[in-house]
C-alpha cells in the first residue's frame, strides 16, 4: 500500500470535532479529504479494517458533517464499517490509532464512545428504521435538529430497508436518508433492485439524450443560458420516471439526485437544500468504493476488510494450513461432483463464505441471494421440499437474523437444509456485533434441529458429507481462520450419528470440549499432566444429539467435569451436559463451565479475547485444577 499513499498534511490536525469544519473553504475541505484517506489507509496497514467502503464515503462524511450540526442532528450509519472518516472527525483523531485493537475504538459506531455515533451498528439494513424510531422520537419530545440515515444500495437488498421506508413514507416523518450508491455490498449487488439502479443510471440512452439536448439548449441564441437553468430545475421530474426516483417517490418520499459523491460543491450545496425542507427526502449520492486508493478502486471486493500489511521476510515461510473456510468451500464442490441435488446459498458473501469455487464450478447450482439471511432459509426450504440438498453458508452472528425462519420453515416440517455456520466462537476485531458467541444456545433449544461442532478442519469436511446424507435439518457451526493443520487427504466418511471421541484417557478429571474448545482441552490437558494429573478429553462433536453414555459415563467415574465452549454459558454445549447429568441422578459430579459469561464479547485478537474471558489453555487448566480442590 505504501507506494500509493497520499502524504497526510496539516488540516487535520486542526479538526476536534464537526464545529472545525465550518470555517474551511471548499479547497480546504478538499485538501482535508485527501489527508483523510491518508490517514485511514495508514491506520488500516497496521490493525486491519473496512478499507474500501471508508475510502469511498470521505466526501460525503465531510458534506454532512459540513453542513448538519452533529450531535444535535443525529446521523445513523447504516452497517457501520464505513465510518473511519466520520470518527477522526468526532474527536477520535488521538485514538485513531487503537483502531479494532484491544480496549480501543471500535470500527463500528458506538453510543458508549462518542456522543456522535447515535445509534450502534454492525449489521446491515437497520438505519431507516432506527433513525425513523428517533425522527418520531424527537417529534413527541419536541427536539431540535435532523435525522439522517446514511444506507448503501448492497442495504436495499433486505427487506428491513423497506419495512422502514413504507412507514417512514406513510408517518409522513421529518426524515432524511442518503442513498450511498456504489453498486456494492461485499461482493457485486444481486437482484433486481440492483440492476434498476444501474440500469436507470448508467444507461447510454439517458447519458446521450441529456448531453445532445444541453448543446442544443447552448446552442439558442439570446436565450441558451435561461433555457438550460430551467431545463436543469425540470430535471428532476423526468428523472422521477427515467431513474430510481420512481422507486422511492412511490414509498412518498421526496427524490434528489443522483449526485456525484466525490463532488464535495455539489454535496454540500445539496445538503444545505435538503436541510431547510420537512417530511421524507431521499438524496441518492454516487460513490466509488475504495476511491483514492487505485488498488480498492479496483478490487473493492478484496479491499472490503482486510487484515493488517505484514512486513515481509526474506527467509521463506513455512505453508499456512487452509482456513476453515476454504477447507468448507473445497468440500463442497469435491461432494457437488457426485451429488446433483446439492446446491449452494449465500446472502452476498460468495467469497466470505468460501462458495466462490462452488459458484464457478456449478454456476446453476448457485444462489446469491442478497443481504437478505431471512429469504435465504426460506428460499432453502422451498428447495429442499422440492428433493434438493441446500447448504445455506451463513457467518453465525448473521444467522441470528433467520431464526424464525429457521423454526417456522424449515424445522418444523424437518426439511433437510443443511446450515454452515462460519466464524462461530470469538471472531475477533469487528467486535461485539460479529462474534458468534450465541449460536449454540439459540439452535440447540428449536426441535428437530441438530447441532455439530467440529475439532479440526478435517472433522468439518467428515461433518459436512455426514450432515448431507442425514436428510433433516442439520447447523454445522466452525470458527473463523485458520485449520490446525491435520491431513485433509483421507477419504470422507459418515461419522457415527450423536456420538462423541474419546480422544485422551484419564482417571482424575474429564474435559468435554466442542469445535475449538477440543484443542484447548486437549493442550490444558498436558499442562495437567505436568502436575500429575491424568484429565481425559472427550470430542463432543455434537451438541445436540447429545452422547451422554460417554461424556455422563466419563464424568461419573472420574466425579469431575469441565466443558469448554466458545459460546455463552446459557443455554449452550455445557447447559446440556448439565441437564443430562441432573436427567441421569449424576448430581454428585462436581462441574465446571468455561464459556463466555452474560456479557457481549468486545474487540481484540481472537488470542486476546480468549484470554481475557478465561477460554485459553492456561485458564482451562486452573479451572479444572480449582474443581479438583487443587491450588
Amino acid at each position: 500500500m505504501n507506494k500509493e499513499t497520499p502524504q497526510i498534511g496539516s488540516i487535520l490536525a486542526r479538526v476536534n470535532g464537526p464545529a472545525d469544519l465550518k470555517g474551511l473553504g471548499i479547497n480546504e475541505l478538499k485538501a482535508l479529504a485527501g489527508e483523510l484517506r491518508a490517514r485511514i489507509i495508514e491506520q488500516v496497514q497496521k490493525s486491519g479494517g473496512h478499507l474500501a467502503p471508508s475510502l469511498g464515503v470521505v466526501e460525503l462524511t465531510l458534506a454532512l458533517h459540513s453542513v448538519f450540526n452533529c450531535p444535535q442532528d443525529q446521523i445513523v450509519w447504516d452497517v457501520g464499517h464505513q465510518t473511519y472518516a466520520h470518527k477522526l472527525l468526532t474527536g477520535r483523531r488521538d485514538r485513531f490509532h487503537t483502531l479494532r485493537q484491544y480496549k480501543g475504538i471500535s470500527g463500528f459506531p458506538r453510543r458508549a464512545e462518542s456522543p456522535f455515533d447515535s445509534f450502534d451498528t454492525g449489521h446491515s439494513s437497520t438505519s431507516i428504521s432506527a433513525a425513523l424510531g428517533m425522527a418520531v422520537a424527537k417529534r413527541l419530545q419536541k427536539g431540535e435538529g435532523k435525522v439522517i440515515a446514511v444506507i448503501g444500495d448492497g442495504s436495499l437488498t433486505a427487506g428491513l430497508a423497506y419495512e422502514g421506508l413504507n412507514q417512514a413514507g406513510d408517518m409522513d416523518e421529518d426524515l432524511i436518508v442518503v442513498l450511498n450508491d456504489n453498486g456494492m455490498s461485499i461482493a457485486p449487488n444481486v437482484g433486481a433492485i440492483s440492476t434498476f439502479l444501474s440500469r436507470a443510471l448508467s444507461g447510454k440512452a439517458y447519458q446521450t439524450f441529456r448531453k445532445d439536448v444541453e448543446r442544443f439548449l447552448r446552442s439558442v441564441p439570446g436565450f441558451g443560458a435561461d433555457l438550460l437553468d430551467f431545463a436543469r430545475r425540470s430535471e428532476e421530474s423526468f428523472k422521477a420516471f427515467s431513474t430510481p426516483g420512481m422507486l422511492f417517490e412511490a414509498f412518498k418520499f421526496n427524490y434528489i439526485g443522483p449526485v456525484d459523491g466525490h463532488r464535495l460543491d455539489r454535496l454540500m450545496e445539496t445538503f444545505s437544500y435538503v436541510a431547510k425542507l420537512e417530511g421524507p427526502i431521499l438524496v441518492h449520492v454516487l460513490t466509488k468504493k475504495g476511491k483514492g486508493y487505485s488498488p480498492a478502486e479496483e478490487n473493492p471486493a478484496h479491499f472490503h476488510g482486510v487484515g493488517a500489511l505484514k512486513p515481509k521476510s526474506k527467509e521463506p515461510q513455512p505453508q499456512a494450513p487452509p482456513t476453515y473456510t476454504e477447507v468448507f468451500g473445497r468440500t463442497m464442490v469435491e461432494l457437488a461432483q457426485s451429488d446433483e441435488r446439492i446446491l449452494a446459498l449465500t446472502a452476498a458473501m460468495p467469497e466470505g463464505t468460501g462458495l466462490q469455487p462452488f459458484a464457478e464450478a456449478y454456476p446453476q447450482r448457485f444462489f446469491d441471494v442478497g443481504i437478505a439471511e431471512q429469504h435465504a432459509v426460506t428460499f432453502a426450504a422451498g428447495l429442499a421440499v422440492s428433493g434438493f440438498k441446500p447448504v445455506v453458508a451463513i457467518y453465525s452472528t448473521f444467522l441470528q437474523r433467520a431464526f424464525d425462519q429457521v423454526v417456522h420453515d424449515v424445522c418444523l416440517t424437518g426439511l433437510p437444509v443443511v446450515f454452515a455456520l462460519d466464524r462461530g466462537g470469538i471472531v475477533g476485531e469487528d467486535g461485539a456485533t460479529h462474534q458468534g458467541l450465541l449460536d449454540l444456545s439459540f439452535l440447540r433449544c428449536v426441535p428437530g434441529l441438530n447441532l455439530l461442532a467440529p475439532a479440526d478442519e478435517n472433522e468439518l469436511r467428515h461433518m459436512l458429507h455426514t450432515a448431507l446424507q442425514r436428510g433433516e435439518p442439520v447447523a454445522l457451526r466452525y470458527p473463523r481462520g485458520k485449520g490446525l493443520g491435520v491431513s485433509l487427504e483421507e477419504p470422507l466418511q459418515i461419522l457415527p450419528w450423536g456420538k462423541a471421541e474419546l480422544r485422551r484417557r484419564g482417571k482424575d478429571i474429564v474435559m468435554a470440549g466442542i469445535g475449538a474448545g477440543v484443542n484447548v482441552c486437549q493442550e490444558a490437558a498436558e499442562a495437567l499432566a505436568q502436575r500429575g494429573v491424568e484429565a481425559a478429553v472427550i470430542n463432543a462433536r455434537f451438541v445436540k444429539p447429545l452422547d451422554e453414555e460417554l461424556i455422563c459415563g466419563a464424568a461419573g467415574e472420574c466425579g469431575c467435569l469441565v466443558t469448554v465452549e466458545e459460546n455463552v454459558a446459557a443455554g449452550g454445549f455445557g447447559s446440556a451436559v448439565l441437564e443430562a447429568l441432573a436427567r441421569r441422578g449424576q448430581t454428585g459430579v462436581k462441574t465446571r463451565c468455561v464459556a463466555v459469561q452474560n456479557t457481549f464479547v468486545e474487540h481484540g485478537s481472537q488470542a486476546e479475547l480468549r484470554k481475557a474471558h478465561g477460554l485459553d489453555p492456561e485458564a482451562v487448566a486452573a479451572a479444572a485444577s480449582e474443581l479438583m480442590g487443587q491450588s
